[in-house]
């Protein structure tokens, strides 16, 4: 179109352009498609170069900055005078005389103590800077420096390449150079470590002195002098520790082959490559001006998801590498930004499979050692350009394909518009407790010495030196994976952690070393299932299955006629399905790697007791809540198929959160012990005894149904009530006739007793609201202005069913999406907050968490999904920001778009909390009167610190094991406490903390009763009544907060303006009690405290135990 209207530009002799004139015709008409691909490419650019300049942002805070590189130079200048001032020691035996170390220990755990060869301590032949500081790809907050002190030709041996020897006299160098740092006041505190985890290459941490020790640290690494040891000598399938000298045994078998030690050969290679890597690295950095930032901020990513920190990581020297193999290789640019730079690395490790087809960055592989000849050796493969170095030899294969998990989540969050993506990508930190739905730990690791043994992994054992919990764990890995099979999509595992120890320390045992954490992302078609079936008892992998699953394998016999071999495991509720990979976890480390289950800490279910309905039942409430459902259905075809109403119902809805599976304690089919009421024979109904306990709480399930629409309705919205009333009535009668329910009719709904529950049906009119809004004017014209009272009609009988049915569809696609609502409104509501966020707001956040679940997958565990929430509502920028949750997908990128525009330019108007939903655009209409900024604020800062708290309950032993903590209210804030008898309280039995003595509430064990019989007391609940009468009579004064889920305390927070004085008022006085105070010119009014906590009693007669007013908090 554009291409035909420039030859309808008008000339201008002067040079000057004049507007297009275009005919109508032409201003509407389509774009083609070439135009329509313009407009796509431009929107995607606006929200590239967002990110981009986000990420221009980013790297500016993560640089170094002058004073800090000042200071590392400074620092590095004064110690490299040190380490060559190093003194001259005299020979002596490698494992005989140490006696020239006073102060310091070797770091190195010299086992077996009998290699051979001399050693002596002389200056270093050079020392010089390598790694990512030189590079000038270091970044904040964690700044290493590493120092490269080259080992004298002298002190080494060419012999010293088998058994051990150099990394012992490397390690015996280091001590020597730490040895003499102690001695100068020129550095701070000195520590051993080891370099990515690895005991056979031993660092030393050096720090500043004074205030600058955590502006950097010093990392001081001892290497052998260049091509001092032939690089052949190290191919991966040659061995350089013999058996017999590791064992102390003779070889059974003389003149047999040695296995390979790959893993040791790497490392003693991987010494005399830092200055060979850093001078490869800065020619790309120098031919690639984005270079630098490339390598910042895929360091950034990797450091946010924990993976470039341990053995076998992916850390800042990978990424380097990574960039210069796409940049040999012309996979990206040379001219190209570190946006894109960052893009590409992304997408390259998520479509590369480097454990089945590896990179190396070597010119002429073929005279070095072939990719073949590493795959061999190593699950990851990426070679060096030296052709002799795997730098993923210590990662796992599990390891690759977390990053490779990583990186495809991150690709398709990139081009995502609806998404913020540099908040995906780089600014959310993803911990492995809150990334996983099911972690467990190995505790006690010194069993694994045991799994090598039965594993058999003698030769593993000796090429990682003695460190069994790396030789064991990808056989560990591999077998669960095998165990596991469908139920997870990914099985990942921590990375140990480098351990750092004070140097006159022996270096700390193996099985010191912290808990291995695994986490399992779960497949939740198959996870919860309890029935592993295996191949037909005559098939060759029958022996196989049986082999794997032990004693638990039998032959069974399926409805299809099948006869398998398979495994049952014992789960009965959905709770306990939901750890079936618990059991299979610990049947196979015992069985196959004689790990006992006691090592085992699994972390899948430890919420399960705050939302377990009562005592008796060992449920979480899914079965509960899928019985109301099939309950409501059976009703809702019975409401269908009546036919003698006037008006014919056009539809039946759910409103109740216990109808889309989030109701915190959902209704349980009841059995009345009619002992424990009287009987009204006329009402057909149940009274509470004053000398029994509160009867159990029964929870009335809100039903809407539609009427049609016909012209003999009234246009008076009294009249509309009346009308509705007798159809309750006439219902009621016909349910009863029909199905032999017992309802009970009022002028608002009409509530039938079916099947032990109680369903409130109400009758809708789909014009009432408009009939609300309607108003004659003076001048006698009809007229639309919305009230509140329309407002809340049309929340009542429109919107809360449409969210109930949408919440309810995601409910069949997410099954744990009800459970994580019912976790986060019971600690809501624990934290005193439900009266601050609607059930509705809060459902709406979870559902944010499944729809929107980006850098995370959705969840697959009510634990992981609860952390979430936590972690969503304490870190979402409410002020500038509105949560957006695109309910069945209706929302496009345009309309996203729109809806933060609208927010923007209409801030100040708006909730403190907005959330948006596809019918709800604008109002946000379940935050509209609360929570306020204070209680929002609050609500944050608990959240916070219970995400905190919670998620070092999980991953720590040390810590207290309680999850009921983060559930628990801190009291000591408020004013007031008022304590409540718990008999009297309805709910204490799903108390956070449950009374011993379990209170039966006027019900009996057994199957519900046939239809009909009496009604019980239906939303009888004390509690909530004295609440309404105190927010009512002091609401001016004070806030109230209570646990509306078996809460034993009512905690008072009086407001700061209460107690000022007022003017003397004959009016005040007859609201709420005053005293009065005089001063020399005028009479005021004081609230009357003592008074008032009188009345709090006298109004909860009965009910109250005790106030109990906390005066250290406040005076008058």
């Amino acid at each position: 179109m554009l291409e035909q209207t420039k030859a309808k530009r008008p000339s201008s002799e002067d040079g000057v352009v004049r507007p297009l004139e275009l005919s109508r015709g032409e201003l509407y008409k389509a774009p083609t498609l070439e135009e329509l691909s313009r407009l796509k490419e431009a929107e995607s650019l606006f929200h590239c170069s967002l990110l981009k300049m986000q990420m221009e942002e980013l790297l500016k805070e993560v640089a170094l900055s002058e004073r800090r590189k000042r200071l590392a130079d400074s620092f590095v200048q004064r110690v490299t005078e040190l380490l060559h001032a190093v003194p001259e020691t005299p020979v002596t035996e490698v494992r005989l005389d140490l006696s020239w170390l006073s102060v310091v220990r070797v770091p190195f755990l010299l086992v077996p103590n009998t290699t051979k060869g001399k050693f002596h301590m002389k200056p270093p032949a050079s020392v010089s800077l390598v790694g990512s500081y030189p590079l000038g790809t270091c970044i904040k907050p964690h700044v290493s420096v590493d120092l490269m002190v080259t080992i004298p030709a002298s002190v080494l041996h060419p012999m010293d390449a088998i058994n051990q020897r150099y990394p012992r006299k490397r390690a015996l160098y280091l001590a020597g150079l730490t040895e003499h740092l102690l001695t100068s006041p020129a550095v701070g505190k000195v520590q051993y470590s080891c370099l990515h985890g690895n005991r056979l290459r031993p660092i030393l941490l050096v720090t500043p002195p004074g205030k600058d020790a955590g502006s950097l640290t010093l990392r001081i690494h001892p290497c052998p002098p260049p091509d001092f040891l032939k690089p052949s000598r190290f191919h991966p399938q040659k061995n350089n520790v013999r058996t017999d000298w590791f064992t102390g045994l003779e070889a059974s078998q003389p003149g047999s082959k040695e296995p390979a030690t790959p893993q040791y050969n790497c490392s003693v290679v991987g010494d005399h490559l830092p200055q060979a890597h850093l001078q490869y690295l800065t020619a790309f950095s120098e031919q690639c001006p984005a270079f630098k930032d490339g390598v910042a901020l895929l360091k950034v990513w990797l450091r946010q998801r924990e993976l470039d920190q341990g053995t076998g990581c992916f850390g800042g020297f990978l990424a380097s590498m990574l960039l210069a193999h796409l940049l040999s290789t012309h996979k990206v640019n040379r001219s190209m930004t570190a946006y894109q730079l960052l893009r590409n690395s992304l997408h390259f490790l998520a479509s590369t499979d480097l454990t089945e087809n590896g990179i190396t960055l070597a010119r002429n592989p073929d005279s070095k050692p072939s990719m073949a000849d590493f795959h061999s050796m190593f699950p990851v493969v990426f070679v060096d350009h030296s052709g002799h170095l795997n730098l993923c030899a210590e990662m796992t294969a599990f390891t690759y394909k977390r990053i490779q998990h990583e990186a495809l989540l991150s690709v398709k969050v990139w081009d995502d518009p609806t998404v913020d993506g540099f908040q995906a990508l780089l600014m959310t930190p993803k911990p492995l407790i809150r990334t996983y739905d099911h972690v467990f730990q190995l505790c006690e690791l010194g069993k694994l010495q045991l799994s090598c043994k039965k594993l058999g992994l003698m030769s593993e054992l000796m090429d990682h030196s003695g460190n069994y919990v790396l030789a064991a764990l990808p056989f560990i890995l591999s077998l669960l994976q095998r165990g596991l099979g469908q139920r997870v999509q990914l099985l990942a595992h921590s990375l140990p952690l480098s351990p750092e120890w004070p140097v006159d320390q022996d270096p700390p045992k193996h099985m010191n070393q912290p808990p291995l954490s695994f986490g399992l992302l779960l497949q939740p078609e198959h996870a919860t299932s309890v029935l592993e079936r295996g191949p037909p008892a005559d098939s060759p992998k029958a022996a196989e299955f049986r082999e794997l699953w032990g004693p638990l394998s039998e032959l069974r016999r399926f409805q299809d006629g099948g006869i398998t071999e398979a495994v049952l495991w014992s789960a009965t509720s959905t709770c306990q399905k939901r750890l079936v990979p618990q059991q299979i976890i610990t049947h196979l480390l015992q069985l196959h790697a004689s790990v006992p289950a006691s090592s085992v800490r699994y972390v899948g279910g430890q919420l399960d007791s705050v939302i377990n309905l009562g005592q008796e039942l060992c449920s979480t409430g899914e079965e509960e809540s899928l019985r109301v459902i099939q309950n409501y259905d059976d009703l809702s075809r019975k409401l269908w198929q009546l036919e003698d109403l006037p008006l014919s119902i056009t539809s039946v809805q759910g409103a109740h959160p216990a109808l889309r599976y989030t109701q915190v304690i959902p209704p349980v089919p009841v059995r009345v012990d009619y002992a424990c009421f009287i009987k009204e024979k006329p009402s057909h109904a149940l009274l509470p005894q004053e000398d029994k306990p509160c009867p159990v709480y029964i929870c009335p399930i809100k039903v809407i149904c539609h009427l049609e629409g016909s012209g003999k309705w009234p246009h008076d919205h009294l009249a509309i009530r009346h009308v509705k009333a007798a159809f309750h009535i006439r219902l009621g009668e016909l349910l009863h006739a029909e199905h032999r329910y017992t309802c009970r009719p009022s002028a608002t709904h009409l509530d039938v007793w079916k099947d032990g529950l109680v369903f409130r049906i109400e009758l809708a009119y789909h014009r009432e609201p408009l009939v609300l809004r309607e108003l004659i004017s003076p001048e006698g014209l009809q007229q639309q202005r919305d009230n509140a009272e329309a407002r809340a009609l049309e929340l009542e009988i429109q919107h809360k069913p449409l969210l109930t049915s949408t919440l309810h569809g995601l409910q069949q696609q997410q099954p744990c999406f009800g459970t994580v609502c019912r976790l986060a409104k019971r600690w809501l509501a624990a934290q005193l907050f439900s009266a601050d966020l609607s059930e509705e707001a809060a459902d709406l956040l979870v559902a944010s968490l499944f729809l929107q679940p980006a850098p995370f997958t959705s969840p697959c565990s009510p634990q992981v999904g609860f952390l979430r929430f936590l972690h969503l509502l304490s870190t979402f920028d409410w002020k500038n920001s509105p949560l957006v949750v695109n309910l069945n997908n209706q929302l496009s990128a345009a309309e996203y778009t729109e809806i933060k525009n609208n927010f923007v330019s209409t801030r100040q108007s708006l909730p403190v909390m907005f959330i948006a939903t596809p019918t709800d655009r604008k109002l946000s209409m379940w935050t509209q009167e609360s929570p306020s900024v204070q209680m929002l604020q609050r609500m944050v800062m608990v959240a916070s610190e219970s995400l905190r708290v919670l998620e070092a309950q999980l991953m720590d032993l040390k810590q207290l094991q309680d999850v009921r903590v983060v559930f628990r209210p801190p009291l000591d804030v408020y004013d007031v406490l008022i304590h409540l008898k718990i008999q009297q309280v309805p709910l204490v039995s799903y108390a956070v903390d449950r009374p011993k003595k379990f209170l039966r509430q006027g019900t009996n064990r057994g199957p519900v009763a046939d239809p009909g019989g009496f009604l019980p007391v239906i939303d009888y609940n004390p509690v909530s009544k004295y609440l309404k009468e105190l927010r009512d009579s002091f609401g001016d004064i004070a806030l109230f907060f209570y646990d509306v889920y078996g809460g034993k305390v009512i905690t008072v927070l009086w407001k700061p303006q209460a107690f000022e004085p007022q003017p003397f008022k004959v009016c005040i006085i007859e609201e709420f009690p005053y005293k009065v105070v005089s001063s020399d010119e005028n009479v005021c009014t004081v609230p009357n405290v003592d008074a008032i906590l009188q009345d709090f009693c006298i109004l909860g007669e009965g009910l109250v135990q005790n106030v109990e007013p906390r005066t250290k908090t406040w005076t008058v």
